[in-house]
């Protein structure tokens, strides 16, 4: 099991980043890579989810130990696997995930890609009991989450888009909000704040 991954930023993928470290790329999945994309070659460190499976075996990695563990326990939800976890946790602060929980609040749940009201009844059966004992420390802002450096708005779309497509959402539903996003791009918006924007839009339905 590996707990944790500690080195420098390599590059950047819509789903992933590789950490180097001691000479090995650790191909590392995260809710939103484009946060990271003003540490290119600064140390970071993942606290990780090791997922193994027949085909692949792939990290899951988050800023911070209680994030990680809230993954785990949607993990734990019949019917959520990795991606869509990860995509939960994309969308929206531990705080709000743990609030619509602990209020049943299904509408709010099924905003997330491939959440319908059944998975969604199933998280807060399976959760609301489970999440009662979370401290403040889970809602503390993710050290590792710097405002990304302005880039061409053109590009900053298209890796927004990208991203959001890792997440599971589909072409019909970004189209909606492309046009809001494509503005914002065009004033200089760098892409995690689009990928940030873009999921919100999205969660309003």
């Amino acid at each position: 099991m590996i707990d944790f991954v500690e080195g420098k930023i390599a590059y950047l993928d819509p789903e992933y980043v590789v950490v180097e470290t001691g000479g090995i790329g650790y191909r590392v999945f995260c809710p939103n890579p484009y946060a990271f994309v003003s540490r290119d070659g600064e140390t970071c460190r993942f606290f990780t989810h090791h997922h193994v499976r027949e085909d692949a075996i792939q990290l899951y990695g988050f800023p911070t130990r209680d994030e990680r563990d809230l993954y785990r326990k949607l993990l734990e939800v019949s019917g959520i696997g990795p991606k869509g976890a990860l995509a939960i946790l994309a969308g929206a602060t531990p705080e709000q995930i743990v609030t619509a929980v602990q209020q049943e609040n299904v509408t709010y749940l099924t905003k997330f890609p491939g959440i319908g009201k059944k998975t969604a009844q199933r998280i807060i059966i399976d959760l609301k009991d489970k999440l009662k004992g979370y401290t403040p420390s889970i809602f503390a802002a993710a050290a590792l989450s710097p405002q990304s450096p302005e880039v061409p708005g053109r590009q900053s779309l298209d890796e927004a888009i990208d991203a959001l497509l890792a997440l599971g959402y589909s072409d019909a539903e970004i189209q909606q909000i492309r046009g809001a996003l494509a503005e914002k791009a065009q004033s200089g918006t760098p892409t995690e704040q689009l990928v940030k924007q873009g999921l919100s839009l999205l969660l309003r339905g």
